[in-house]
């Protein structure tokens, strides 16, 4: 059979469909399905019972025939087989396993893995036995190669099943529920051997009902009512059930933006939530003089505009269509967006996480012009540090250790006047920051900083290794941190000079 270049996919499914007769009159199974897989992924199949998910998976792996469509796998056009020739290419091709093993049970467990490569002429007696051994090694059930598979666990007889499906070395592995009739700690097993299979090149297809094993491979493709729920829509909202999930698809209309037009402008009130379905999308922030800066690009299952409706703000960036080419995205009002999370306690913790994330880099961005990543790469897992009310962030005199960046709240900057009292020099709101002064002259305070009155204050907190990094990464952060020093030193020693003169 002709193989797939690399440059397609292993398989190419497209416009398939199965129609069941019944006395009562025609059942559409699958309705327009078009999937690719690519050579070495790790692809979950869910969905309802009855949603069609193992019709879907019958026709790839022949049992069943689609009414229409093309099904592609390695080159091959199994749509169009003979049964004979459909089970010569399985025999070579496709490795199969199900949840309930279905292992022969008069032959032992070595003799069940040389089994097809006997049937498919594959190796010599010597090579099938050695090869047999090698897969039982590989599943580690070496010491049980000379028992009937009555004397192993239903774990163990999975793990067999495994090896059997992987005797002929196929490019494709199809599991059928393989963790469904095994304890949690079973099933964890074999979804590890899962994934030591996909690292080593092996592209594994799984149906499955275990929605945290789902959100573990590389893909998850939902199946409703015959037809895939965009699988992208479904990787943006990973912690919606199957059924949210449903519901948000039918709800939602794409929409396409041709390339470089704005999908949202930054200063705009928000008022929608999108996820990138299609294309890729590119995030500016504005900067001093007009111009627009590049700090990340969107792929699709990403979203965005979750920030300004969470903070019930005003877009922080402007998102546009790349120039490579038009993107299709779907948008949920804020009516949908509020009660998905109403809805979804998970999803909401993840957006507020992402949001806090988002608005650290954004306040980052503005004085540093870095790229996500960049900045990334500093903060790894930072999280904002609270202060309240009257809490005092730095005393005067103290060793100057930190670089601090303020994303919301408001702060006063004291010194301490002839008499020993406090003397305000300046108040610090949003998107401002301080520290600077100590680190760069490897001097103690000159100042104090606290939480000014009726107000609290989120901060990031920076050491001086990562002030450092950020200080060679941007020039642009360099001259900001520079100007920002040189004129504060200037506000200070004119607010002594005017306490002396009292």
């Amino acid at each position: 059979m002709a193989s797939n270049s690399p440059h397609q996919p292993l398989i190419d499914i497209k416009n398939l469909r199965k129609v069941y007769k019944t006395p009562a009159g025609d059942f559409t199974a699958v309705n327009g399905i078009n999937v690719e897989v690519q050579s070495g992924e790790f692809v979950a199949i869910i969905g309802k019972s009855g949603s069609g998910k193992s019709t879907f998976i019958n026709m790839i792996t022949g049992i069943d025939r689609p009414t229409s469509g093309e099904i592609i796998i390695n080159g091959a056009p199994v749509h169009s087989f003979s049964e004979g020739q459909m089970a010569a290419w399985r025999g070579r091709n496709l490795g199969i396993v199900f949840q309930f093993f279905q292992l022969f049970p008069t032959l032992t467990i070595l003799e069940n893995i040389i089994l097809p490569m006997e049937l498919n002429n594959l190796y010599s007696k010597r090579e099938r036995k050695e090869r047999a051994m090698h897969l039982l090694e590989k599943v580690e059930m070496t010491e049980q190669a000379h028992k009937l598979p009555s004397a192993i666990s239903g774990g163990q007889q999975q793990r067999v099943a495994i090896a059997r499906a992987l005797a002929n070395d196929p490019p494709l592995l199809v599991a059928d529920e393989p963790t469904g009739n095994l304890d949690s700690k079973t099933a964890e097993k074999i979804f590890t051997l899962f994934e030591d299979l996909v690292a080593s090149g092996t592209t594994i297809l799984m149906v499955t009902h275990d929605s945290d094993l789902a959100r573990r491979v590389n893909r998850t493709i939902l199946i409703s009512d015959g037809e895939v729920i965009n699988e992208y829509l479904v990787r943006a909202l990973s912690t919606l059930t199957q059924d949210q999930l449903v519901e948000v698809s039918r709800g939602i209309q794409p929409q396409i933006f041709q390339p470089d037009s704005a999908i949202i402008r930054q200063g705009e009130r928000g008022d929608k939530f999108y996820i990138l379905l299609d294309g890729k999308a590119d995030v500016y922030i504005d900067m001093p003089g007009g111009s627009e800066l590049l700090v990340n690009q969107l792929k699709p299952g990403q979203y965005f505009g979750e920030m300004a409706l969470l903070g019930g703000g005003v877009r922080a960036a402007t998102v546009k269509a790349s120039h490579e080419g038009p993107v299709s995205v779907a948008a949920l009002d804020e009516k949908a967006f509020n009660s998905l999370l109403d809805d979804s306690r998970s999803l909401r913790e993840e957006l507020m996480s992402l949001v806090q994330r988002r608005d650290t880099y954004s306040h980052l961005q503005a004085i540093s012009a870095l790229d996500e990543n960049a900045i990334g790469s500093i903060l790894k897992e930072k999280k904002p540090i609270s202060y309240s009310e009257g809490q005092e962030i730095i005393k005067q005199g103290d060793v100057g250790e930190t670089f601090y960046l303020l994303l919301d709240g408001q702060v006063d900057i004291l010194v301490k006047g002839e008499h020993g009292d406090e003397v305000l020099v300046n108040q610090l709101s949003r998107g401002s920051y301080f520290g600077e002064m100590a680190l760069m002259g490897k001097k103690r305070r000159n100042a104090t900083v606290r939480v000014s009155k009726g107000h609290s204050a989120k901060l990031i907190e920076l050491s001086v290794q990562e002030f450092d990094q950020l200080e060679d990464l941007s020039e642009i952060f360099k001259t900001h941190i520079y100007d920002a020093a040189g004129a504060r030193k200037h506000q200070l020693e004119d607010t002594r000079g005017q306490e002396m003169k009292k």
